[in-house]
């Protein structure tokens, strides 16, 4: 599954990868956070959507990333 990075409030079209809370390879349960984004404002987690794993992840911390950009792929 194509995780995508989610829509965070008016205004917001991108933000910035501040960490990978996994690596390629780890299993992770639906909700767990995958990565911390940050914006001019603030900074907030991306949960998993699905249980499965970490398959590809595809920004590197410190790239921008536009709303609805894959980030990452987990394998169910």
């Amino acid at each position: 599954m194509d995780v995508k990075l989610p829509f965070l409030a008016e205004g917001v079209d991108s933000c910035t990868v501040s960490f990978w809370q996994v690596d390629v390879g780890d299993h992770v349960e639906e909700d767990d956070d995958l990565v911390e984004m940050l914006t001019s404002k603030a900074s907030f987690n991306v949960p998993s959507p699905v249980s499965g794993t970490v398959a590809r992840i595809l920004a590197s911390e410190g790239d921008e990333v536009i709303v609805g950009e894959t980030i990452c792929i987990i394998e169910e």
